[in-house]
């Protein structure tokens, strides 16, 4: 279906029943008569009861995140956000890219958070599973209004986007940079354009990721480079140029991740592979199953994110020698946790 990442729904873990194609004997047309007309974005606005999300994983930076909308537009075939759709009772298909949801109180939520007696500031990352700047952002401005919050708080914020709709918040990232608060990652899938309308329908496009990170840097903003996902046999020979492009337009810093495919995620890219790359599908199925110790995934803590095996151990040590090329190896300061001002403390500024 044009301009999705998943031309249908797939059924999930939680489903109670199945739907199954099969040939009823009538003859069928070359053609259809007709086709059903492409399914709209349905945004439903929902009162969340929480805000921030925790995690205990050593594969990331960070322990706390806040992801304003579920779901995501951008149709990303690889997103690994996509089986937590099935938690809906949706599909981490065609729904994921469809159905979404706004979590619209998601600013006062935070503020309740931060006036908690006991709260202590850690940085909390925005869009670790779907991403904050996707197209709906326009409309509803949650991640605006979160990190205006963040900067009225004196809190530090990550950011991880493939959105240039990011620029839109050039004022408050520079002001919250400007107290050492905020830091961002810029992903970057692919630099070759008609693998990146396949992979990403909806998302900027890779030059244009490049020109947000040039203009980040050059307002003064911590920005890096997450090189992500790479896909064996498909964009992981990008590897060296996607970086270097990105440390020549200002990024200081620098991540990739291998190919994870949880749950629903599997069937779902093979069938993308059926339909995009057919000829390449066994080999990259077979270069995942010997860096994933014969699966498609691993859920296992130290593999999940970087896989093991040759091919993931020669795709670390490029990832290695390219940062120190480039002087990208070292890493970042922390951000300031010490100037966060409680509620109360607000009006001590006037």
């Amino acid at each position: 279906m044009a301009g999705r990442g998943s031309p249908h729904n797939v059924d999930h873990r939680f489903s109670g029943r199945q739907i199954l194609a099969v040939d009823d004997g009538w003859p069928q047309t070359a053609q259809p008569e007709f086709e059903l007309p492409a399914p709209q974005t349905q945004v439903r606005e929902i009162q969340a009861r929480s805000i921030i999300s925790h995690n205990l994983s050593p594969d990331v930076p960070f322990s706390r995140a806040i992801n304003p909308y579920q779901g995501c537009e951008h149709g990303c075939i690889y997103c690994y956000a996509r089986p937590s759709h099935a938690y809906l009772e949706l599909s981490p298909g065609l729904d994921f890219e469809t159905r979404l949801f706004a979590k619209i109180n998601a600013a006062e939520l935070l503020r309740r958070e931060f006036a908690k007696p006991g709260y202590q500031p850690q940085t909390i990352v925005l869009g670790a599973n779907t991403d904050p700047y996707q197209p709906i952002e326009h409309h509803y401005r949650l991640t605006r209004e979160l990190l205006e919050v963040m900067l009225a708080h004196r809190h530090p914020v990550g950011l991880i986007t493939k959105s240039a709709m990011i620029l839109r918040d050039l004022d408050l990232l520079q002001a919250l940079a400007e107290r050492g608060l905020c830091r961002i990652m810029i992903s970057v899938t692919t630099l070759d354009e008609p693998l990146r309308r396949r992979l990403e329908p909806r998302a900027s496009t890779g030059q244009g990721r490049l020109a947000v990170i040039d203009k980040l840097a050059r307002a003064g903003i911590p920005v890096g480079v997450l090189a992500a996902p790479m896909i064996p046999r498909l964009n992981e020979s990008e590897l060296e140029q996607i970086i270097g492009a990105a440390a020549l337009r200002g990024a200081s810093q620098a991540g990739y991740i291998l190919l994870r495919l949880p749950h629903e995620l599997a069937p779902l890219f093979c069938d993308w592979l059926d339909r995009h790359y057919p000829q390449k599908k066994q080999a990259i199925l077979n270069q995942l199953r010997a860096s994933r110790e014969g699966a498609l995934n691993s859920p296992q803590f130290g593999d999940r994110m970087r896989g093991s095996g040759p091919f993931a151990d020669l795709l670390a040590q490029r990832f290695r020698l390219i940062c120190k090329r480039l002087g990208l190896a070292q890493r970042p300061p922390p951000l300031d946790i010490t100037a966060f001002l409680r509620p109360h403390q607000q009006f001590e500024l006037f």
